[in-house]
C-alpha cells in the first residue's frame, strides 16, 4: 500500500519537476530572493531563507530522483531479460547478472570482448583463405 502511494507521488513529482515551467518557477524564486536583498539589508536571515529552502528541496529531490532511476533501471532490466528469453540464439546465463558484483560484471565484459576479438580474427582469417582460394 505505502509502496504504491510513494511510487505514484514520486512519479508525479518527478514528472512535474522535470518541466520547463518548474525551472522558470525556481528561477523566479531565486530572482525574487536576490532582488529583496537590499530590502532586508542583506541580513543573515535573508540568506538563511534561501539556504534552508534549497537544502530541503535538494535533500528531498535526491530521494525522488534515486527512486525514479531505480524503477527505470529495474523496468529496463526486466525488458532486457524478456528479450534474452525471446531470442533463441541468446545466452540465458546473462539473465540476472545485474545482481553480480562490479568485479564479476567487468570480468564477464572482458571475456565477451575477448570472444568478439577472437571471432573477428577468425572471420579475417576465413576471408583471407577465401581470397587465396579464389586466386587459383
Amino acid at each position: 500500500m505505502i509502496d504504491h502511494l510513494f511510487t505514484r507521488i514520486a512519479s508525479r513529482i518527478a514528472a512535474w519537476t522535470g518541466q520547463p515551467l518548474t525551472f522558470i518557477l525556481a528561477l523566479s524564486v531565486v530572482i525574487i530572493w536576490s532582488v529583496t536583498g537590499p530590502l532586508f539589508n542583506w541580513s543573515n536571515t535573508w540568506q538563511l531563507v534561501i539556504n534552508t529552502g534549497t537544502t530541503i528541496v535538494t535533500f528531498l529531490m535526491v530521494f525522488l530522483i534515486q527512486n525514479a532511476q531505480n524503477r527505470d533501471a529495474s523496468a529496463m532490466q526486466v525488458k532486457l531479460d524478456e528479450l534474452i528469453r525471446a531470442v533463441d540464439q541468446a545466452r540465458n546465463e546473462f539473465i540476472g547478472i545485474e545482481h553480480l558484483t562490479d568485479a564479476e560484471i567487468c570480468l564477464i565484459r572482458d571475456r565477451l570482448e575477448d570472444d568478439e576479438r577472437q571471432a573477428e580474427m577468425l572471420d579475417e582469417r576465413q576471408q583471407g583463405l577465401s581470397r587465396l582460394l579464389e586466386r587459383r
